[in-house]
C-alpha cells in the first residue's frame, strides 16, 4: 500500500468520509497506479535507449459518476501522493484550450500535420496528465481528441481523468460523432474504467444545512455565498486570486464568460445573467454545464426592471427543469422578490419554483433528473 490508499484510510479513519465500495476499489486501483508509475523507467533511461522509444506506459485511470460521489477528492489523493515529477492536473477546458493555441501555431509553420509535433512537445512536458471534469462539447475538440491522445499515449503519456459520464456518453448527439468514436474506443483500451456512484453525495454534505436563498443582499451574504463555493469545490481559500474561469458556449457562434467555473459549479450576476440580451439558449447552456449556480445580487423586480425580471423567469425554469442547485443572494425573499406591476401574478409561478429549489427533496435530486 502506497501513500495513496493510505491517505484515503486516513480520511476514513478521521470520520471525513464513509466506507464506499466504488470508493474503496477506486483508491485501490489509484494506488497500484501511483507504484507503476514510481517504477517505470525515467525519460531517458538505459531502458529507453534500448528500446528506441518511450516504455509502454501504465494503464490509466477513468473515474465516472454522479455529483458528489467522491472524484476529485481521489484524483487530489492521487495527484498529492504520486511520486512523479513530470506530471501535470489540469482542467479539461483549459487543457483543449491549450492544445488548440499549439496546433494553429504549427499550422503557421506549414510543416505538415501539426498533431505529432503538439503530442510530441505535451509529452516532452509531462508524463501525468490528471483531468478533472472531462467532457467534450464541440466539434472542434472532437475531431482532434483520438488523434491527439493516441499519439500522446505512445509516446509514455498516463492520463486519470474524472466525468460526470461514462467514456460512451461522451459528446453524445455531438455534430459528426463518428470522428469521435475512436477516442471512447482509445479510454476504453488505455484507461481503467472505474464507476463511482456511491449513496453519499459529499457535496450535499457540505452545505450542511445552510438556506440557500440568502436575504439581504450584502457583505454577510455575499461572504456566505463564497464560502459555499469554495466549500462546494475544494478549492483553497488562500488561492481566491486564482479561481479558474470559463466559456459557456452557447449554439455555434457565441460564448458566455463566467467569472468563477469549478467542477461543475458557476458565480454569477444577477446583473451579468439578466441584465443583458439574454434568452433560453444562453440560460440552458448553463443548465447543462452546472450542476450547482451561484447567483449574487438578485434585486427587487417591478415595472422598472420587466424585461430582467421575464429573463429571470426564463433563467429559473432553465435550472429547475434540469435540477440545478441554486445558491443565490436577494433582496427580498423568493414570494416578495416581484409583488407589483406587470407580471407580478404571473411570477408567482416562479417564487413557487424558488421555494421548491431550497427544499431537501430537489436538493437530493440529481442533475438532470427527470419530474
Amino acid at each position: 500500500m502506497t501513500q495513496v490508499l493510505a491517505a484515503y484510510e486516513a480520511l476514513i479513519a478521521a470520520g471525513e468520509l464513509k466506507r464506499d465500495p466504488d470508493q474503496a476499489a477506486a483508491a485501490a486501483r489509484l494506488d497500484t497506479l501511483a507504484t507503476e508509475l514510481s517504477a517505470t523507467p525515467k525519460r531517458g533511461s538505459v531502458l529507453w535507449r534500448m528500446l528506441g522509444r518511450a516504455p509502454e506506459p501504465p494503464k490509466g485511470v477513468y473515474l465516472w459518476g454522479g455529483v458528489g460521489r467522491g472524484k476529485s477528492m481521489l484524483m487530489d489523493l492521487f495527484y498529492d501522493h504520486v511520486p512523479v515529477r513530470r506530471k501535470r492536473r489540469v482542467h479539461f477546458h483549459a487543457f483543449m484550450q491549450e492544445v488548440h493555441a499549439r496546433i494553429h501555431a504549427e499550422r503557421a509553420k506549414e510543416s505538415g500535420d501539426p498533431i505529432a509535433p503538439v503530442a510530441a512537445a505535451l509529452v516532452g512536458e509531462t508524463r501525468l496528465l490528471a483531468f478533472d471534469e472531462m467532457v467534450i462539447n464541440n466539434s472542434a475538440d472532437a475531431m482532434v481528441l483520438s488523434r491527439l491522445f493516441t499519439a500522446m499515449m505512445e509516446r509514455g503519456l498516463t492520463v486519470v481523468a474524472t466525468s460526470n459520464r461514462p467514456p460512451a456518453d461522451l459528446y453524445k448527439d455531438g455534430l459528426n460523432r463518428e470522428h469521435f468514436l475512436p477516442f471512447i474506443d482509445l479510454i476504453e483500451a488505455r484507461m481503467d474504467v472505474r464507476p463511482l456512484n456511491g449513496p453519499t453525495d459529499y457535496r450535499r454534505d457540505r452545505l450542511g444545512r445552510m438556506d440557500t436563498w440568502l436575504t439581504p443582499n450584502g457583505t454577510q451574504t455575499t461572504q456566505a455565498l463564497s464560502a459555499a463555493f469554495f466549500r462546494l469545490t475544494d478549492f483553497a481559500v488562500e488561492d481566491r486570486a486564482h479561481v479558474p474561469t470559463c466559456e459557456v458556449e452557447i449554439g455555434d457562434t457565441r460564448t458566455m464568460h463566467v467569472p468563477k467555473c469549478l467542477k461543475g459549479v458557476g458565480v454569477f450576476s444577477f446583473k451579468r445573467l439578466c441584465g443583458e440580451a439574454r434568452g433560453a439558449p444562453d440560460y440552458l447552456a448553463i443548465a447543462r454545464k452546472f450542476h450547482t449556480v451561484i447567483i449574487v445580487g438578485i434585486p427587487r423586480l417591478g415595472p422598472e426592471n420587466r424585461n430582467e425580471a421575464a429573463r429571470f423567469v426564463t433563467l429559473i425554469d432553465a435550472l429547475y427543469e434540469l435540477k440545478v442547485k441554486l445558491l443565490a443572494g436577494a433582496d427580498a425573499e423568493p414570494d416578495d422578490l416581484y409583488t407589483r406591476g406587470d407580471g407580478a401574478f404571473e411570477f408567482e409561478r416562479t417564487a413557487s419554483r424558488l421555494n421548491e429549489m431550497r427544499s431537501e427533496a430537489y436538493m437530493e435530486l440529481g442533475h438532470g433528473a427527470s419530474e
